[in-house]
């Protein structure tokens, strides 16, 4: 059996700290690019757990293809409804 190096724990605690920051969150846009770094630091935990194909799948999808898809829906939203918490209404008169 390995031993836990403390690469592995600081890694484990910030990608904890990371879904937790994604979650609670009020900006989608700060939620996307969150969720991008997470998916990156996920496909590092799955290279120190010797699984190369699915760091790289990890890369390419969650990072690359659905963040670039988070980011394009949020722009064609427009300022108005980026923001959580608002009724999905937009500005309140």
């Amino acid at each position: 059996m390995e031993s836990v190096s403390l690469l592995d724990i600081i890694l484990a605690a910030s990608l904890i700290l990371l879904a937790w920051r994604l979650v609670t969150t009020p900006d989608l846009f700060k939620a996307a690019v969150l969720f991008i770094t997470l998916s990156l630091l996920m496909a590092l935990a799955w290279v120190r757990l010797k699984a190369p194909d699915i760091a790289l799948a990890e890369a390419a999808i969650g990072a690359g293809i659905t963040g670039i898809l988070l980011i394009d829906t949020l722009g064609r939203l427009g300022p108005g409804r980026r923001g959580r918490g608002d009724g999905g209404g937009g500005q309140a008169g």
